[in-house]
């Protein structure tokens, strides 16, 4: 059997027990670990608390070497463990598609994952619309596709999730080129980052999408002890502390009452705040 099983947002005791019972039966397991961190935890303290050795998928291994997975896992238990919830990421579904093909059973253990845990914001769950992914900006690759999103999101009254690039295990194109497998150190976009994107697109754009005085709400580290939020205009957020990743990004539309005077309880200022913010009626 293939077990997927989301570990949730905060630390190894965020597991389910359905799902710490379930890695003790297993012969096997993997830890996907390119499209999400279990914020400043070592893989040590999932081996203490399982009681089994972890083997680190990346993405070439879940992409490309699948079998290397699924490998006997219709004869035992195998476990592939997901930070957060296992379907936040599409390469999960492909995985269990893949099993499916090759007759393997499957069985996922659902958890808490940014998608719903995001309601910390104050913002209500069923008025966000299209969620968002920001990759980092390079000299030369400067992708603004989202822009349009958060346009449509924001002309429908509905708040935009912005997911803020991860880069695990990546090559430089020189590296790649000469085909050396040397890695660059990881990199967590942060809040700041992403609003100096923002910025830069509505400015080339030009459509009125948001405006340096949108009020946004930056996160960190969500569902760990640790978690940050922080409500206020984007400009204010270029500079706004969030310490440590991971970090995602609301663009907000218009706010119902109880979700402003939720946000504004995080405002950076709230003299700002209060004057920029937008509020159905």
């Amino acid at each position: 059997m293939l077990y997927v099983i989301g570990l949730g947002l905060g630390d190894e005791k965020d597991i389910t027990l359905r799902g710490l019972e379930t890695i003790k039966t297993c012969e096997r397991v993997h830890l996907e670990a390119y499209t999400s961190i279990l914020p400043g935890i070592d893989i040590s303290r999932l081996e203490e608390l399982y009681g089994k050795k972890i083997q680190l998928a990346h993405r070439e291994t879940v992409e490309s070497e699948a079998e290397s997975i699924l490998a006997d896992a219709d004869k035992v238990n195998v476990a592939f463990l997901v930070v957060g919830d296992p379907f936040g990421a599409t390469t999960h579904t492909d995985l269990i598609l893949r099993a499916k093909q090759e007759g393997i059973p499957f069985e996922v253990i659902h958890n808490a994952s940014i998608m719903n845990a995001i309601g910390c914001t104050g913002m209500q769950l069923y008025n966000f619309g299209l969620t968002i992914s920001m990759v980092f900006f390079t000299e030369n690759w400067r992708p603004d596709s989202w822009y349009d999103k958060i346009k449509k999101n924001r002309d429908l009254h509905l708040h935009t999730l912005c997911l803020l690039d991860i880069k695990v295990r990546e090559q430089s194109f020189e590296n790649m080129a000469r085909g050396r497998l040397i890695y660059e150190p990881p990199r967590y976009m942060t809040v700041n980052q992403a609003a100096e994107q923002l910025l830069e697109v509505e400015e080339k754009r030009n459509e009125g999408a948001y405006a340096p005085t949108t009020i946004a709400i930056g996160v960190a580290r969500v569902g760990t002890r640790h978690q940050v939020i922080k409500s206020g205009t984007i400009e204010e957020l270029l500079t706004a502390d969030f310490g440590e990743p991971l970090h995602s990004l609301i663009i907000p539309a218009k706010m119902h009452e109880l979700e402003r005077d939720y946000a504004r309880m995080y405002a950076i200022n709230t003299e700002t705040f209060d004057k920029y913010v937008e509020i159905e009626h």
